[in-house]
This record gives C-alpha cells, sequence and structure tokens, in this order.
C-alpha cells in the first residue's frame, strides 16, 4: 500500500508528492523515490492516581516496500500536570486501502523515557509500548481519522487504552544509494532528511522571580544548557526547524526541551551579517522546573554571521516560559551553524545546484551501561533505547547525534543527548566492513542517576557491518565509556547495538 506512484487525487498508504508515472527501479546513481509521511497524534491517558494528562505524538514514517513504513517518533506530556514527560523510539506501520479515500493502519512504537515519577506514578524501566490500530480518511495529500491505542510501560503502572486523534501528511524521501558517496550530483530536490544546516548549541536560562519549582521554592539559580538544531531554510534568510536540548548545569539535570521554531534575519551593512528573529513552541520540563502541562514557548532577536568558509555564528536572546507553568526565564544562545545539504532553490524555476553524495544513516539502538551510581549511592545496570544519526563528512571523518532514554533498570526518566563527530576507515571485505571512533558532549539526567549539573561526554570505537540492497542496511557494535563532566563525577563503560538504514544524501 506504499506506492511510489498514483493516479492523481489517489493516495494508497504513504504517497510521494512527485514521481514519474511508472515507478523506475533504483540504479547506482539515480535518485530514488520512497513514499513518507509526517503523522502527528493526540492521546489521552489515565494516570493511576486517577488524574488525566494527554501525550502529543510525533513520528516520520518512510515506506520499505508497498506495505510497510518505519521511521523515528517522539511522544511528550501536553496536557495535566506531567511536563517534562518524554519518550522517543521507533514506530512500524502496516496500511491497507479501504475505499477510494481511505485506509486502515495498525502501528506498534517501541521507545523509551518517562518524568517526574511518584510512588503512585511509576515509569519502572522506561520502556514503553504503544499499538495502535486506526482508520484514516484522505483529504488530498492529507488525513485524518480515530484510533484505538493502548499506551504502557511494562515495568512501570502507568498504562491504558484510550481513543487517539491522528492527522497526518504524506510527503516523499529522496535518497541516492549510499554506495554513490563521492559521486558529484545536482537533484532538482532536497535528499535525504533534508536538513540544511546541523547547530551544535550552548545557552544559559535565567528564570524570573516569579518562577516557581516543582519543590514550591523559588528559583533563581541560571540554567545552562546543551543540545543541537536542525535547519531547513526556505529563503537564504528564512527557515524553520526541530531543535532540542538539556540542561547541563545548574542542578537541573533531567531537564529537557523539543521545540519546532522558525525565523526571519535580513542583511545588514555587510551581506554576510544579519539580523532577525525567532520563535519557538514545543514541550519541555523535568528537574525541579514547574513547565505545567509541558507546553513551552520562546521568542527573541538573532544574529547570524556567515563565514567565508560555509559554517556560521549564531547569537540569539529572548524571553521563554511555561503558560500553564511557573517557569519563565531569559535566554541567551550561541550555536555554531554547519551547512550539510546542497539545497535546490526555487526562483522562477527549479535551479539545481551541485553537491557531493555523502552517506547519512539512522540507527535505533541498544545501549548498556553497568553499576551506574544513583544519587543515594547504590549502583545499577542500564539498559537504553536511543536514536543514532550519522553524517559522513567526508571519507575519513563523520559528525554524528545521540538521544535516547533508559528503558531497563529502575531509572525511567533518565534520559541523554550528545553531538560529536569522529574518524573512520575506509570500507574493506569488498566494501562491507569498517571501523571508527569519535566523541560527542551534550546532557544527560533525571531517574536519580548521580550527574550533578548534566553535562556529560562519551567516547567511542566502533565497528560496521554494510548488507542487503545497495548496502543500505547496517549493523554496528561500537564499545566506550561515558563520563559526568561536573560536580561528584562518575564514569561506566557502554556496549552498543545498532540497527539502521543508510542513504546518500547531497552535501555542500
Amino acid at each position: 500500500m506504499f506506492r511510489y506512484c498514483l493516479l492523481p487525487g489517489l493516495a494508497l498508504g504513504l504517497v510521494a508528492n512527485a514521481c514519474a508515472n511508472d515507478p523506475i527501479p533504483p540504479t547506482p546513481g539515480a535518485l530514488r523515490a520512497q513514499p513518507a509521511a509526517f503523522e502527528a497524534s493526540w492521546t489521552p491517558v489515565k494516570l493511576p492516581t486517577g488524574d488525566r494528562m494527554a501525550l502529543a505524538g510525533f513520528s516520520y514514517l518512510v515506506a520499505m516496500n508497498e506495505d510497510w513504513g518505519v521511521g523515528p517518533s517522539v511522544y511528550g506530556a501536553a496536557r495535566g500536570k506531567m511536563g517534562g514527560l518524554f519518550t522517543m523510539g521507533m514506530t512500524g506501520q502496516r496500511r491497507w486501502r479501504v475505499g477510494q479515500h481511505g485506509h486502515v493502519a495498525a502501528s506498534l512504537f517501541a521507545g523509551a523515557g518517562g518524568g517526574v515519577g511518584s510512588e503512585q506514578v511509576r515509569f519502572g524501566g522506561g520502556l514503553m509500548l504503544r499499538p495502535e490500530l486506526s482508520y484514516r480518511v484522505e483529504f488530498g495529500s492529507w488525513y485524518t481519522g480515530l484510533a484505538l491505542a493502548h499506551t504502557r510501560f511494562p515495568s512501570g503502572n502507568v498504562r491504558g487504552s484510550s481513543l487517539s486523534l491522528v492527522v497526518g501528511v504524506t510527503d516523499g524521501f529522496f535518497s541516492f544509494s549510499p554506495t554513490d558517496e563521492g559521486r558529484r550530483a545536482a537533484p532538482y530536490r532536497r535528499t535525504g532528511l533534508g536538513i540544511d544546516e546541523v547547530l551544535p548549541t550552548v545557552g544559559s536560562y535565567r528564570p524570573r522571580h516569579s518562577s516557581i519549582g516543582r519543590d514550591g521554592l523559588p528559583t533563581r539559580a541560571a540554567i545552562g544548557k546543551a543540545g543541537a538544531s536542525l535547519r531547513q531554510y526556505i529563503t537564504e534568510g528564512s527557515w524553520w526547524g526541530v531543535e532540542g536540548a538539556g540542561a547541563s548545569t545548574g542542578g537541573n539535570d533531567g531537564y529537557m526541551e523539543l521545540l519546532f521554531s522558525a525565523g526571519q534575519d535580513w542583511a545588514l551593512s555587510a551581506p554576510k551579517l544579519r539580523a532577525g528573529w525567532h520563535a519557538g513552541i514545543g514541550l519541555g520540563g523535568g528537574g525541579n522546573l514547574d513547565t505545567g502541562n509541558g507546553w513551552i514557548v520562546k521568542t527573541g532577536p538573532t544574529l547570524r554571521w556567515i563565514s567565508p568558509w560555509g559554517p556560521s555564528l549564531h547569537l540569539e536572546a529572548g524571553l521563554m516560559g511555561a503558560p500553564s507553568g511557573s517557569f519563565k526565564s531569559t535566554y541567551t544562545r550561541v550555536a555554531i551553524g554547519l551547512p550539510l545539504d546542497s539545497t535546490a532553490r526555487r526562483d522562477e524555476v527549479f535551479t539545481p545546484t551541485s553537491g557531493t553524495v555523502r552517506s547519512q544513516a539512522l540507527f535505533f539502538s541498544y545501549q548498556h551501561q553497568p553499576g551506574l551510581r544513583m544519587r543515594d549511592g547504590r549502583q545499577e545496570d542500564i539498559g537504553h533505547l536511543q536514536m543514532l544519526l550519522t553524517q559522513e563528512l567526508s571519507e575519513h571523518a563523520y559528525a554524528t547525534v545521540r538521544a535516547g532514554s533508559a528503558a531497563w533498570g529502575s531509572v525511567g526518566g533518565y534520559s541523554v543527548g550528545l553531538i560529536g563527530a569522529g574518524l573512520q576507515t575506509s570500507p574493506v571485505m569488498k566494501g562491507r566492513l569498517n571501523f571508527g571512533g569519535g566523541l560527542l558532549l551534550g546532557a544527560a539526567g533525571g531517574g536519580s542517576v548521580a550527574v550533578s549539573g548534566g553535562a556529560a561526554a562519551q567516547s567511542e570505537l566502533w565497528a560496521q557491518w554494510r548488507f542487503g540492497e545497495q548496502k543500505r542496511t547496517r549493523l554496528r557494535m561500537a564499545v566506550g565509556q561515558w563520563r559526568s563532566l561536573r560536580g561528584d563525577t562518575q564514569s561506566t563503560s557502554t556496549f552498543d547495538l545498532s540497527l539502521g538504514y543508510a542513504f546518500g544524501a547531497v552535501s555542500r
């Protein structure tokens, strides 16, 4: 039901918006079109205390064949008093056509996370499962419907079934084969995940005098945060994107935020120096910060300098707050923008921009950390579920982003977000095996794990096996060391097993 090309007005499953009348099997060097879809959902959940909350969910699904789609998903508390509850993982979905303008979908989400719990509300180790059966009605490229969803933390006591609202829009996922890496190409559309720029960020919140913590006491201390933003530019000065960050200093480890953002800037006296504004809305919470139901908003001025070498420097400031909570703050942020995609611009006609094909890969990862120390002094082995995104910068260099949460153990709500880079070998054994290593920095916290302010680092050495169609499937094993960076530091070894899907995207 996930067709590459359909008659106008007919949507069977996920639709690629632009493709030929007859699908042509991809060949080396050819741009491959896979149907894809963005989905959002709203799921009410009744807590063991009788209180009610709701989870807002967001998924990006790519068709693996005519029947199945798979992709990353994130769920966050958006109603009630559980601001800061997040889970992230993978969703698999099967669709069946029902009539001309409808389809049935069966989905299963598996991920990890949690939030501020108590003796009455427990997330256990953090593993979350969410099966769903839904019927959707299609309106052109959009669809909406109702679903019967069951939300369950198997090792905790948060579980329940409810009707859920689903809204989605179809899209296309365009990529080259990862075996085309290093070749020049000039596509007429964005490739891969469509990310024009990735921005590692550091910043701080300075709570206003009216801010009260979850413990009922005033929140005064500055809060450092570290994270990353992913942007897509509509024009040189207009952009939209996704940004995430976690607390790294200030005693609020466990705070996490995820926002959709947009902005506009204009050239000043020098064309590469630009000033403007940005705004964001999303979900956040954790630590001792009272964000109410979880919704947060932010806005403020920006300054951007585009260097002659490609990277850019971003300075931002402004106000942020939780409309239903007491947390209100000013903020500042600094970011380094690293250009990725070679974007096709649209003026009167589409103008392709030449670039080099580089491999990107999205992994679903299990990570084991033995003997992690808790705040009460005990030690525990922890199992994580994480998302891992890698971007090859050259034949021997790569950048990576890692984010996830504990799923096994007793620290549901412990999350980590890291960004870094590394070096790798050229593939051997007919291009199937390569090795590498890198260093990642970021934030971690929550779930009673002793990480002080939240700043953390991880080093890793890995081996990767490439197989399947055009070597798109990746199996990766890694060993490394994780360390907290502030206060009473601790470290532990790590073992990772990751399964991923690779694709070629055009980079500058």
